[in-house]
């Protein structure tokens, strides 16, 4: 246990204490009188006086000393259960005491492999001293502070709470959700501090001889969150934000931190990018509540509907440890009960890969069969039943079930997986098949049904995977496929569901369909089934259906070529379900505007090329390339570059391994062409390469005729290029690259999701600037802060709300441009901090008016583009345009329209009246005499940039005599005709009020206050 750092001389005290290990900063000593050998006469007389001695002042056993080599002064820094007595105390300068050795121990190694490397880079004995003085009251900290969390230390997460809230000043809605101690790296030089997580943001501060360290970030602004070690530090946080890098490394809890931090950043990104509401999930659905054990069990959830292929709604509730009889191997095997809702789950944690789901609708019944054993009985439809031993709270365990069954279980539901007739052929399958090549393949699985179950309760083992690569019966397919992804689960609890929504999508014309109907015929357009209206309209209304359930993907391309293979092996309901799982659990995000997941596995994609071909990386450094090559690989499951015969059993691995098998395979087609990509002189001759591969891969046991495969190859392409049997691909792919594992991919997608996303929103913001740029007289650098500003206050908006109205009314299909909106309240907020009149008494008067004017579809909402251009006009825009904006803040907004009306109205008026006039009178009048066309506020409007040219300073007195001609001229029209001529003539003729609003303003410095002052602002509001 540590120990508060306290200053003492050491003058004999080494006479009571044996070294066992030292360096260059600690030493490790053990008291005469203790461990090995007793020390003799001097450790029977230190033992005795030790023993004597009252509770209050026995010595712990062990201690670690620190010293530097040029001072004679010591810390204390640690002690055991007993308390240092005084005498020792003072002959102790910085010591750490354990009362085990493995203790001690324990700290020593932590000494060595965390604060050795740090210390040598400083440069002073001071500094030495000063930061393991820092780093060891934040471990004393840390182990006070036990899990960190709210409700098990009240009191130290208030004062955590108080600290938090008086150094970085952010609004009081912001939720800390865990601190911790840690040393934050300033180029070579750590800074002992406390690193604080909250809901929004990420935040260190570190005071120490006289320096103070404050670091704030949004989590939003992270490009990486990934652990990184080197050669000074063993193992760190690494956050790129900003273009810059910050590592946060001794912590006492590292992987626990960043885990947390993972689930921030994540949960930041679905909300603040994606516009994610998490309805479905309580503990996340408001911002201001956000708690560390919400954000661990919803990942736990997650974690658990991932592996077990489950509907979002399931959330992880129990885990009990526990053994399953597995009658095929005749023995238990150790792992966990998982148990949601809907679901009674099992997974072997004995390196078998055993595990199997069990919907509580086909439980008949629950029996506690032995209390000496703990054991439970679960009985499932087709006479099977589930035998759970050594279960703790078994007693609980079965009366939960039972009341989840009772609740479950409906008329509708019961037992409508097993009754199912699933090898009903599929309306499309009205091909020859070839039976005999198929038979055998069909006995091998019936052996496996007959031994491992079938149907939803299934055991899924290493025999299941081993099956699966050698191939899938054409028969059971859907069933399979159904079976695996867990789309027979969403069947069963939803039906009637897809009837109602093709019923509903009949006949709409959305974007979305319009899409829908333009690739019907791209769709395996080779296939006899989409060569007539009866495939056609299957395809059409599945597609229809899912674009009706998910507005929010819609219809996306690749969606149809999927869909397609989908039909040929499934019924309709079940294409649409196997749609629904694969859209929004088994790759998610892949399917929109963005394909964000696409890109992301992309990127995992070139990080396992990168440790599984280093040979390729060698010669081609730009991985760049296999991303757009691989790019339809991941959208169509191989589907859009082999032949379909071949590309089934791709599929069939993907809903059994889920994308890992698509990466494994990558790999392995990747390394089968290793040769021929490497002496490649462009990109251009490897996609070639991988081309001519692709169309030389066949399947020897597919039972399909010839009619429905690719055009075949030619024959001296043949003769290059010999074939691949897709199985034996698969099979390579599954023994050299096996070893990947789910959790990895998953822990890769999390590290590279913020990068790409980032990269995009960066891509955005160059394409909305380079519109806004041809608008405005803003320079390019001017309106790239511009962009941060507003794009951080529409975020600030959504921090601690979910129903913001940049929420609210968010639309994705939208263009980029509009992507980012503020309200009333945001926009007044960043107004007030950039509009050029500082001092103005009545900001909320005008933020209002000017807010009214710009929002030019009356939507309640501007976008950066409205933004940008009143923007212009303050700053940059001459004296009368600047007059004409304030002029037309005063106009009613019901008033606006009618007043261009009425304006266009009597410009064509006066210009039929000028033509009558000049077609009476026999010459034309004099210049002086004609009606001014600038008369009406239309044609002021029309010619600004006349008046810009002639209002001018240096013309401002020629402007202001002929405005006053015109408009005594002009008296015979209506008053409200003249008022901005009369209002631009009065104001010309004053000097100073020109000179206020021609003054320049300094958009840098302007730009640069309200980055520096844009969240305090917020705050106090």
């Amino acid at each position: 246990m540590w120990l508060k750092p306290e200053e003492i001389l050491l003058k004999n005290a080494f006479k009571l204490w044996v070294t066992e290990k030292d360096n260059e900063y600690f030493v490790l000593q053990r008291r005469r009188g203790y461990g090995e050998g007793g020390g003799g006469l001097t450790g029977l007389l230190v033992g005795t006086l030790d023993t004597v001695l009252d509770s209050t002042s026995k010595v712990a056993p062990y201690r670690i000393l620190h010293y530097t080599p040029d001072s004679q002064v010591y810390w204390s820094i640690a002690c055991g259960t007993w308390l240092c007595s005084p005498l020792v105390l003072f002959f102790w300068l910085f010591f750490n005491v354990g009362v085990t050795r493995e203790e001690i121990i324990q700290h020593w190694d932590w000494l060595q492999q965390n604060i050795m490397r740090t210390l040598s880079v400083f440069d002073s004995s001071e500094d030495i001293t000063s930061f393991v003085q820092g780093k060891i009251r934040g471990l004393i900290a840390e182990e006070g502070k036990s899990s960190l969390v709210l409700e098990d230390d009240p009191e130290k997460f208030r004062e955590a709470l108080l600290r938090f809230e008086k150094w970085f000043e952010l609004p009081p809605q912001e939720k800390l959700v865990t601190y911790y101690s840690c040393s934050y790296w300033r180029g070579k030089v750590p800074c002992q501090g406390w690193l604080y997580l909250s809901t929004n943001f990420l935040c260190f501060y570190s005071y120490l001889l006289g320096s103070e360290v404050k670091l704030v970030i949004s989590w939003d602004e992270i490009w990486r969150l990934e652990k990184t070690s080197n050669v000074i530090l063993t193992e760190s946080i690494h956050v790129l934000a900003h273009g810059e890098d910050h590592y946060f490394s001794m912590l006492l809890h590292l992987s626990e931190t960043f885990v947390i931090m993972e689930q921030l950043a994540d949960y930041a990104i679905k909300r603040l990018f994606d516009k994610e509401a998490f309805q479905r999930v309580p503990a996340l659905s408001d911002p201001l509540q956000i708690t560390k054990r919400g954000l661990e069990a919803h990942t736990k959830s997650e974690q658990f509907q991932t592996f077990f292929r489950l509907p979002k709604e399931e959330n992880l509730l129990e885990v009990h440890e526990s053994y399953l009889w597995v009658p095929f191997s005749n023995h238990n095997t150790l792992g966990k009960i998982c148990l949601s809702e809907n679901y009674l789950c099992f997974a072997s944690q004995d390196g078998s890969q055993c595990h199997v789901v069990v919907p509580m609708r086909e439980v008949i019944s629950v029996e506690k069969t032995d209390s000496s054993s703990r054991a439970i009985m679960v009985c499932v439809r087709g006479k099977r039943a589930l035998r759970f031993s050594e279960v703790r709270d078994f007693q609980r365990l079965a009366n939960t079930v039972r009341s989840r069954c009772g609740i479950s279980a409906s008329p509708q539901h019961s037992g409508s997986s097993e009754v199912r007739s699933w090898n009903v052929k599929s309306p499309f399958s009205s091909r020859v098949v070839n039976q005999s090549s198929d038979a055998s393949c069909e006995q091998s699985w019936n052996i496996h049904f007959s031994e491992y179950g079938r149907g939803t309760s299934m055991f899924f083992t290493r025999k299941t995977r081993d099956l699966i690569v050698r191939g899938v019966p054409e028969s059971l397919r859907g069933e399979l496929w159904m079976l695996f992804s867990g789309a027979v689960n969403d069947m069963a609890t939803h039906p009637g569901y897809y009837t109602e929504l093709v019923e509903q999508s009949l006949g709409t014309s959305t974007l979305a369909t319009d899409e829908i109907e333009r690739d019907l015929h791209r769709s395996l357009p080779e296939h006899p089934a989409f060569q007539s209206d009866t495939g056609i309209s299957a395809l059409r209304r599945v597609l229809t259906a899912y674009a009706s359930r998910n507005p929010k993907i819609g219809y996306c391309q690749a969606m149809n070529i999927l869909t397609s293979v989908l039909l040929l092996y499934a019924k309709e309901e079940e294409a649409f379900w196997l749609l629904v799982a694969v859209c929004e659990r088994m790759l998610p995000d892949y399917f929109n505007r963005r394909i964000i997941g696409a890109l992301v596995d992309q990127a995992v994609f070139e990080d396992l090329i990168r440790e599984n071909l280093p040979q390729l990386v060698e010669h081609m450094t730009d991985l760049s390339f296999f991303s757009s090559v691989s790019l339809s690989w991941f959208l169509t499951l191989f589907i859009s570059v082999l032949p379909i015969e071949s590309a089934v059993n791709v599929v069939d691995c993907f809903f059994y391994d889920g994308i890992k098998a698509i990466l494994q395979l990558g790999l392995a087609v990747l390394d089968y062409n290793m040769e021929a990509l490497i002496v490649c002189n462009d990109d251009a001759e490897a996609v070639t390469v991988l081309n001519k591969f692709f169309d030389n891969v066949t399947n020897k046991d597919s039972p399909l005729p010839p009619t429905v495969q690719q055009a075949p190859v030619s024959n001296n392409d043949k003769a290059s290029h010999i074939s691949v049997d897709i199985c034996e691909l698969i099979r390579e792919a599954y023994e050299k690259y096996g070893h990947i594992r789910s959790e990895d991919v998953e822990s890769s997608r999390k590290r590279n999701k913020l990068y790409v996303i980032q990269t995009l929103e960066d891509t955005t913001k160059q394409n909305v600037i380079r519109v806004v740029s041809q608008e405005v007289r803003l320079n390019v650098s001017h309106l790239d802060e511009l962009y941060n500003l507003f794009k951080r206050q529409h975020f600030l908006c959504c921090y601690w709300t979910m129903n913001s109205p940049a929420l609210l009314h968010h639309d994705p299909s939208l263009a980029y441009l509009e992507q980012y909106q503020l309200g009333f309240q945001q926009f007044s907020v960043l107004f007030s901090l950039l509009e050029p009149w500082a001092f103005c008494t009545s900001k909320s008067t005008l933020s209002l008016w000017v807010f009214r004017l710009i929002d030019e579809n009356q939507d309640g909402l501007i976008n950066f583009k409205e933004f940008c251009c009143a923007l212009d006009t303050f700053y940059s825009g001459s004296f009368t345009n600047k007059l004409k904006f304030l002029f037309k803040l005063h106009l009613p907004p019901e008033e606006e329209t009618l007043y261009r009306a009425v304006a266009h109205v009597t410009s064509l008026l006066l210009k039929m009246e000028e033509v009558g006039r000049r077609l009476q009178e026999p010459s034309s009048p004099p210049e002086a005499t004609k009606p001014a066309r600038t008369t009406t506020p239309a044609a002021v409007e029309e010619s600004s940039t006349t008046e810009e040219a002639s209002t001018t300073p240096e013309s401002s007195d020629t402007c202001s005599s002929h405005s006053n001609q015109e408009a005594v001229s002009n008296l015979t029209h209506t008053e409200w005709s003249f008022s901005f001529e009369q209002v631009l003539a009065s104001l010309l003729n004053e000097p100073t009020i020109v000179s206020f609003f021609e003054r320049p303003v300094d958009i840098q410095t302007k730009l640069g206050k309200a980055r520096a002052t844009q969240l305090k602002l917020t705050a106090s509001k």
